[in-house]
Order: structure tokens, then C-alpha cells, then sequence
């Protein structure tokens, strides 16, 4: 059983995949430090992971770390991170005993000398199941109330949080409020009151609505060159902008230009020397610059060419794979928010100031004056 029974905490649980969960433990996680002089996180079973001093760590782990300064060990952030064979090793030889204690020793030293913790859970109530960490198991090992982020609508997040109430209430888990993500800013008070409504029946709460922002599941520069494992041949202070729409230049040059406008990304075959070319006048004639050029098929321009695409205000870079490849991995990405992406988690801060009710979190899980 986990030693530390005193720090508050609360856990944050999703109805499904991409709902928010991230964003709005990020957001907390900022509120949460305006109100205690330090805060915790972990995340204790993490299914996305990247390699840090030969430990596999979760990605929102570094995420939360290197946001807020955390001083904490990463190792203790993500006790838990599961590997590709993670599932089939335990179903050959069970080791729950080991992985039970994993966790509560890491959440006690994560809770150590902090006045709160925030502890984020993968995907919905059943996730880990196979392995007998589900997120409602996980909360009851943690001792942990719980919040539940679903997507807008009125039917649907009330329909979801009730399949996942089951399974948390199954495991003795107190679930605190319901926070209602991605809603169309026009619909807030419609849906904040209809909801309302509906988890009230359910004998739930509602925290808060949050308005969808487009901006969050849009990628930048950065990821698209990490996820192509391109190389950047321009501008790479400038990889944090923003793509909002997909050009693909298999057209004439004057039809790929007209279409240009800050927030594009114009993918393009190398040996387009005609739509390079027209990119390069579009720039010189100060009709702005979009957010960055893709040079397609392994292909590099000529050398004089090239040159001139280096001077670029905007990331240029240089993949493999060809156009319709290319276009189909960036249109595929799944956008999760980076450490560098300043402008995202400055309005994640803000959204969840504005549209959650801390204080009645903090209430739920007996904190009265923090």
C-alpha cells in the first residue's frame, strides 16, 4: 500500500485517446503552482516514451518537467513506461507485486517535501487492464480522487463518462467532476448547462467547459521535420511555426503560389525549379512568407538554387518519400504538445485558469486554504 497518504492529489483520467487529458493536466499543473509553493507529477504507467539516460520515460513526464522546472527524478515521474513486449513478458510471468510497489514508491518520493500532486492516467478507465493497472486500478493504488476530461457534445461525454464511472466506482475510486474539452466557443454556456444536466443524474459534478482551439491540434515545423526525420536546410529558429493547411505543389507554379498564405506548408518534389523559383519571387515581392517549404522524393535543387532557398525567413526542409507520402504522414500526425511549444502552452495556461474551477478541485480532495 502506498506510505503517503497525507499529500493531496487527484488523478487525471480521459473517456478516450486525445481528449485532452494532457492539456488539461498541463493547465492544472500551472493553476496548482500559483496555489502550493511546490507540486508533483507523475504519470505512472506512460505509453508513449522516449529513451533519456538508457531509461524509457514518458513523453508528458518530460513534458511536465522541463515546462515547470520540476525538481523531481524522471525515473520516478514515469515509473511505469510499456514497452512494445511489456504486455506479452507479463502474461508469460505475472509480476504485479513488483510493479504495485514501483509505483507507490515513486509516487512517495515524488509527493516528498510537495504540497501537492498531479497524477495523469493513459486513455480511459480500462486502459492497462491486461496487465492489471488499469487507470481505475492505478487511482485505487494511489489512493487518488479522480477527474474525468471528455470531448464536447452533450449525449456523448455524458454517455462516455458513465461507461468509465462504472469502472472506477467498481475499484472504490471517488470520481470528483467531469471536465468537457474541445467545445465550440460559440456553445460553452449551451453545453455547460446541458451537461450539467446529464452528470447531475449520475450524481457527478461538472468542472469546467473549455473552448476549442484549433491552434493545439495543429503542428509545428519541429515536429513535422522529427516525425520525416528531415533535415532542415532553412530558417531553423523559425521550426515553432505553425502549419494550418497542406499544399501539395504537383501543379504549375503560378497555381502553387496563389495558394500560399501564412499557416501553409507547400510540399514539393526537389526538382520543382519552377515552384521554387516562384516561391522565391513570392517572398521578394513582400507578399509574406507561410510556414514552411517541404522538398520532396530525396530530390535537392540546384546548387544556385539552393543557396537562395537557405536565405528562406521560414523552415525549409528536406525529406524522403514522395509527395503524397509526405503530405499523408504530416496530415496524420498526432499532435502532442512539446516542451518548445511556447505559444500552445501559454494558451493552455490561460484556458484552464479561465474555464476550470480549481477551487472546487482543490475542495473535493480536502484542501480548504492552500
Amino acid at each position: 500500500m502506498t506510505q503517503n497518504t497525507e499529500t493531496p492529489r487527484v488523478f487525471i483520467a480521459a473517456t478516450r485517446q486525445n481528449d485532452g487529458k494532457t492539456t488539461t493536466s498541463l493547465g492544472l499543473l500551472a493553476a496548482l503552482q500559483h496555489r502550493f509553493k511546490s507540486v508533483g507529477f507523475i504519470k505512472p504507467v506512460g505509453q508513449r516514451f522516449v529513451q533519456i539516460d538508457e531509461q524509457k520515460i514518458d513523453e508528458d513526464s518530460v513534458l511536465m518537467q522541463r515546462v515547470f522546472g520540476l525538481n523531481l527524478p524522471l525515473v520516478d515521474m514515469s515509473p511505469i513506461a510499456v514497452e512494445p513486449d511489456f504486455t506479452r513478458r507479463y502474461l508469460e510471468s505475472s509480476n504485479y507485486d513488483t510493479l504495485v510497489r514501483r509505483i507507490e514508491k515513486a509516487f512517495d518520493r515524488v509527493a516528498w517535501e510537495n504540497g501537492f500532486v498531479l497524477c495523469e492516467g493513459t486513455g480511459h478507465a480500462g486502459v492497462g487492464s491486461v496487465f492489471d493497472l488499469s487507470n481505475a486500478a492505478v487511482a485505487r493504488i494511489l489512493k487518488a480522487k479522480v477527474i474525468i476530461v471528455s470531448q464536447g457534445g452533450i449525449g456523448r461525454p455524458v454517455d462516455e463518462v458513465a461507461l468509465n464511472q462504472a469502472l472506477f466506482e467498481k475499484e472504490g475510486v471517488e470520481i470528483i467532476g467531469v471536465i468537457v474539452n474541445k467545445v465550440l466557443p460559440e456553445k460553452l454556456d449551451y453545453i455547460r448547462e446541458f451537461v450539467s444536466r446529464g452528470l447531475r443524474r449520475k450524481g457527478l459534478k461538472l468542472l469546467g467547459v473549455i473552448p476549442y482551439q484549433s491552434v493545439l491540434s495543429r503542428p509545428t515545423l519541429e515536429l513535422i521535420r522529427d516525425e520525416l526525420s528531415a533535415e532542415t536546410v532553412a530558417a531553423p529558429d523559425q521550426l515553432q511555426n505553425i502549419v494550418g493547411r497542406i499544399i501539395v505543389g504537383a501543379m504549375g507554379a503560378a497555381n502553387a503560389v496563389r495558394l500560399l498564405h501564412p499557416g501553409s506548408l507547400l510540399i514539393t518534389p526537389g526538382d520543382r525549379d519552377d515552384v521554387l523559383e516562384a516561391v522565391l519571387q513570392f517572398v521578394r515581392n513582400g507578399n509574406g512568407s507561410p510556414a514552411g517549404l517541404v522538398l520532396s522524393d530525396a530530390l535537392r535543387p540546384s546548387g544556385a538554387l539552393l543557396q537562395a532557398l537557405r536565405q528562406l525567413p521560414f523552415p525549409v526542409l528536406a525529406a524522403n518519400g514522395d509527395s503524397y507520402e509526405v503530405a499523408s504522414k504530416v496530415h496524420d500526425l498526432v499532435v502532442k504538445i512539446r516542451p518548445t511549444d511556447a505559444q500552445k502552452i501559454a494558451l493552455v495556461r490561460d484556458m484552464i485558469a479561465t474555464h476550470v474551477n480549481l477551487d472546487q478541485i482543490l475542495q473535493a480532495v480536502g484542501v480548504q486554504k492552500p
